[in-house]
């Protein structure tokens, strides 16, 4: 129980393998990881508010015309490389290491997407998150990151009335960590939420044995884990990783219209 006498579940760690759904456009590869997939008898491919998470490819001289978003939040998030953002607002966007991009479609907001012949080879998330209610204002946000800190978390978005760089229009919280080989971190998490851990690169394990005895559970590359309860997580590296988090309210109001997360 807390300390208003309110019984709580212990944490328990829900391992998901890579994903075996994917779209191959040539130039452009995506991979769709389903967050709600991890709980045993779970209707939704989602969980809350997150619908999914996508692992995305663009090889150098690829081009996305063109297209148009409702009723969901976009998040681009791109550890290293360049995705070159242009929309019909006029707004000629680069978005790399130090800058976030959000697309909160709304009622609708069309951009295209593309790499130039000389750019690196790109590998980044593109998140998906359902907004809270249908026919918001579309407005797009591009912003400067903070520097990142070895084996610390680093707040990239959250609900529009908190302190992260960017926001969404729903109860969901992200982070970011580069973590060292043999380092350990305690997962973010806020009472009654859950939180979705995808390793984009590297290995760790997933601790919740101070408070349910039970061993820690790997989780490597490319693969995820859902922690539901209350009480303290820890996740150690097995090499260098870099591991994205989401702090998701399950029982946040959704809408389920969206042009892809749905």
């Amino acid at each position: 129980m807390d300390e208003s006498g309110t019984s709580r579940a212990e944490p328990a760690v829900h391992h998901l393998p890579r994903t075996d759904v994917s779209q191959n456009q040539g130039k452009f590869r995506i991979h769709f990881n389903f967050p709600g997939r991890a709980l045993p008898d779970h209707d939704d491919h989602g969980y809350g508010p997150l619908a999914t998470v996508v692992e995305s490819f663009m090889d150098p001289g690829t081009l996305i015309r063109m297209h148009q978003h409702r009723e969901e939040e976009i998040i681009s998030w791109v550890p290293a490389g360049v995705m070159r953002h242009d929309d019909r607002e006029g707004n000629e966007l680069v978005t790399d290491s130090d800058n976030l991009l959000v697309m909160n479609a709304g009622s609708g907001f069309w951009h295209a997407e593309e790499t130039l012949p000389d750019d690196p080879p790109l590998r980044m998330l593109q998140l998906f998150v359902r907004p809270h209610s249908l026919g918001l204002d579309p407005g797009i946000q591009h912003e400067p990151l903070p520097d990142p800190v070895a084996n610390e978390w680093r707040h990239l978005f959250g609900p529009a009335d908190g302190a992260a760089p960017c926001y969404v229009r729903n109860a969901v919280e992200c982070y970011d960590c580069r973590l060292d080989d043999g380092e350990t971190v305690t997962l973010p998490t806020r009472p009654g939420w859950g939180t979705y851990l995808y390793v984009f690169e590297g290995s760790v394990t997933v601790d919740a044995g101070a408070t349910t005895g039970e061993d820690a559970t790997a989780v490597g590359y490319t693969e995820s884990a859902l922690v539901t309860g209350d009480g303290e997580v820890s996740v150690t590296a097995t090499e260098n990783s870099i591991l994205v988090a989401f702090v998701v309210d399950p029982d946040a109001p959704v809408t389920r219209q969206g042009t892809i997360g749905r």
